[in-house]
This record gives C-alpha cells, sequence and structure tokens, in this order.
C-alpha cells in the first residue's frame, strides 16, 4: 500500500554560492525536477560566514558550523525549504529543529594532491610548501613526511587552485570529491589512499537538511537518500560524535559497505602528527551510529581521551 504524498508545487533550495556548492544545488535540483516534473524548483543562493572569514583556520574562528548556520536561518523562516551541504561541513550535532533528511550517493571519498611540478607526495623536496585548511590532513601530513612544511590554505577551490598556481605552495591537498565534480579531474596529479590519509567524516556525500516541522518533506525527499552512504556517513559521524570532533580536532573515519558488513577506519592524533591512533573495525550495517562509537571506544582504551584533551588546553 504506498501512501498519498503531497508534492510541492515549489521547492526552494538554500546553497552557499561557491561554486562548488551551486553545483551540488543544480545536482539536487536536477534530480528532483527529474522525480517531480510538475514543481517548481528554485535555488536560494547565499554568502555564509565560513565564506566571509578567510583569513583564519576554521578550527579559530567557529568550525563547520559557520558554513551552516545562514542555511539554516532560511530553512527556519521559511525563506527556504531544504538547504543541501557537503556532510564534512555538517557539524556532528544538528541544532535544535533541524534534521537530516537525506543523504545522497557518495562521490570519490580521498584527497586529492594537487601539483603543478610533483608527481605525488614522496617527490615532493624537503621544505616544499604544502596548503591545507584541514587538521586532519595536517597531521597525517605531519605524521609521514615531516620535512614537508604543511601551511594554511582556505577560500572556495577556485582561490585554492589561484595560490597554486600563483607559486605560493609547491602542492596542495583538496578533496577528490569536489574537483571531479566541477570537471577538475585534471588537475589531480595522484590520489591519496585512504589507507595514507583517512578521509573527514562524510567527504564526498552530499547531505540534505530540513525544519523538523516540515515532516511532509520526509517522502518527497527519501527517493533521493543512498542507504549504503547513509549508514556508512552514519557510522563515521559516530565515531566523530563520540570523541567530540570537530575542526579543532585532528581525526577522520571511513566507512565502506563490503557485502553485508561495514568496514569501519578512524583516527585521531595530535596536530604534529607525533602522536597517532587508528583503529579499525567490521560490524552489522542495522546499528551504523553504535558501530562508530565502538571505534570510538578502542580509540579511546588507546589513548586518543588524552590526545584529545591536551588539543582541548590548547584553545
Amino acid at each position: 500500500m504506498t501512501t498519498a504524498m503531497n508534492i510541492p508545487k515549489k521547492l526552494v533550495i538554500a546553497s552557499r554560492e561557491s561554486a562548488l556548492a551551486m553545483w551540488q544545488a543544480r545536482h539536487i535540483q536536477s534530480r528532483l525536477q527529474a522525480l517531480y516534473p510538475q514543481t517548481v524548483v528554485e535555488i536560494l543562493g547565499m554568502t555564509t560566514t565560513g565564506d566571509q572569514i578567510l583569513d583564519s583556520p576554521l578550527a579559530r574562528i567557529g568550525g563547520k558550523g559557520l558554513f551552516v548556520k545562514e542555511l539554516e536561518q532560511a530553512l527556519a523562516d521559511g525563506r527556504a525549504d531544504l538547504a543541501v551541504h557537503s556532510m564534512k561541513d555538517v557539524p556532528m550535532h544538528l541544532p535544535e529543529g533541524f534534521v537530516m533528511a537525506a543523504t545522497g550517493e557518495r562521490e570519490d571519498p580521498r584527497d586529492a594532491f594537487v601539483s603543478n611540478h610533483f608527481t605525488n607526495l614522496a617527490a615532493l623536496p624537503a621544505g616544499s610548501v604544502v596548503g591545507t585548511s584541514s587538521l586532519r590532513r595536517q597531521s597525517q601530513l605531519q605524521a609521514r613526511f615531516p620535512h614537508l612544511k604543511i601551511e594554511s590554505l582556505r577560500g572556495n577551490l577556485q582561490t585554492r587552485l589561484r595560490k597554486l598556481d600563483e607559486g605560493q605552495y609547491a602542492a596542495i591537498i583538496l578533496a577528490a570529491a569536489g574537483l571531479k565534480r566541477l570537471g577538475l579531474e585534471a588537475r589531480i596529479a595522484d590520489l591519496i589512499d585512504p589507507d595514507d590519509s583517512i578521509p573527514a567524516v562524510g567527504q564526498g556525500a552530499l547531505g540534505i537538511e530540513i525544519s523538523a516541522a516540515r515532516t511532509d518533506l520526509l517522502p518527497v525527499l527519501a527517493p533521493l537518500n543512498h542507504a549504503d552512504t547513509a549508514c556508512c556517513v552514519e557510522a563515521e559521524r559516530g565515531m566523530s560524535r563520540a570523541l567530540a570532533g570537530s575542526c579543532t580536532v585532528p581525526l577522520g573515519a571511513y566507512a565502506e559497505k563490503r557485502g553485508d558488513q561495514i568496514h569501519i577506519r578512524g583516527f585521531v592524533a595530535s596536530v604534529d602528527g607525533h602522536e597517532m591512533l587508528r583503529e579499525s573495525l567490521i560490524g552489522s550495517p542495522h546499528h551504523p551510529e553504535q558501530l562508530g562509537q565502538q571505534l570510538a571506544e578502542k580509540l579511546v582504551a588507546r589513548g586518543a581521551d588524552k590526545i584529545l584533551a591536551a588539543l582541548a588546553g590548547q584553545h
């Protein structure tokens, strides 16, 4: 028996205005228009605080929430019906009154090595400057290549590539998903294996957020949910949540569905990479959040809580 669904005459998607965010919003727009040809689907482009403050590391100015607050405000006051986010930008705890309605199928979750002169990280000479905005990438890079110099790199994708092309960096590390989505795959010199650079929680996946009051939208957005991706991202977020993960903590988690099981690996590190704890786990996809929590417990048993406490003391 199917329940009758009220298909809205119009849907408004809130999105950041960067090229990548707009690609993501248009992708969801086209999916919705294909599903509901009678519905008008519009995009409301917005500039967020995270897009405006570009001279400070994210960890220092308030973290990931800076990319979603304004979009959530648009949902709360009815200017938009749904917001599209990169799942890696979504804080581990959504504010009261908001829910994730769907998680889209994941693009390549790996980190990409981008350089005009070098083929991969191992080819970089000592003292080379590598740009990244992420403590997660920085700690893993420093652990593997202590002879490299890591410097902060903020701005949208085009800005980061321009800074590389101007010679400010020997190489930069970006999410492969964003480059591929924008047709910039040719810029990727090397894809870094997840074993060498564990991705950010939710990297490569899109999330669709709505106001919790808009239960009418849940069945409308349900066809956009990719069950395997949603399950893996929930496991990753479960680990991060249990460890109080934010931009100020170098941690990562990556889950894959293999057969009827989830394989998840994760790490916590000091910023300089001197202390690096990695763990992995295999479990059932039926309780992904719990699986992530169990992975967090394994890391804590090895001293992750001490690393996190030391990091907290630095802020």
